[in-house]
């Protein structure tokens, strides 16, 4: 009932009406989705030009297919948390929290296959990496344990 209160005081204290600002939204939201469409399309075509042209191909070429593919992964995943606004009016932390677990994971990756291929790292750049790889788990363990309190916060309901 009290939010049903707060929705009327809402509307009546509005300078614009809400259908409008909700109908603008949309539209920003539209444009935005068409953006990352395009974006990934664009980094899909990079990435495979990138991956033909790569010397050599095993394993430069490879780990940085794999990059690529991640970070496609990502930019189709925040646009389907930007369509699945539209579908459910807001915007779900599950969804968010999957895109920072595939970016962490991307990047211990990534900070991993550069360790093993340059063989002539200091000790200091080799310590850094090794902690870089560490702190990147931890966020994964820490994301994933996000992930399980919101599904299970969810369940309860």
């Amino acid at each position: 009932m009290a939010d049903k209160e707060h929705n009327e005081k809402r509307v009546e204290t509005s300078i614009l009406p809400l259908k409008y600002v909700d109908l603008v939204e949309d539209v920003f939201h539209a444009v935005l989705a068409i953006a990352l469409l395009v974006i990934g399309i664009g980094a899909f075509i990079f990435s495979i030009e990138r991956l033909l042209t790569t010397a050599p191909f095993f394993p430069n070429g490879m780990i940085q297919g794999v990059n690529d593919i991640l970070f496609i992964v990502i930019i189709l995943e925040i646009l389907r948390t930007v369509i699945s606004r539209f579908t459910d009016g807001v915007y779900q932390l599950d969804k968010f929290l999957i895109i920072g677990v595939i970016a962490a994971v991307r990047h211990i990756l990534t900070v991993g296959a550069s360790v093993t291929l340059e063989s002539g790292k200091s000790d200091t750049a080799f310590e850094r990496a090794i902690v870089e790889m560490g702190l990147n788990a931890l966020i994964v363990v820490a994301l994933v344990f996000a992930i399980f309190l919101s599904k299970s916060a969810h369940r309860k309901r």
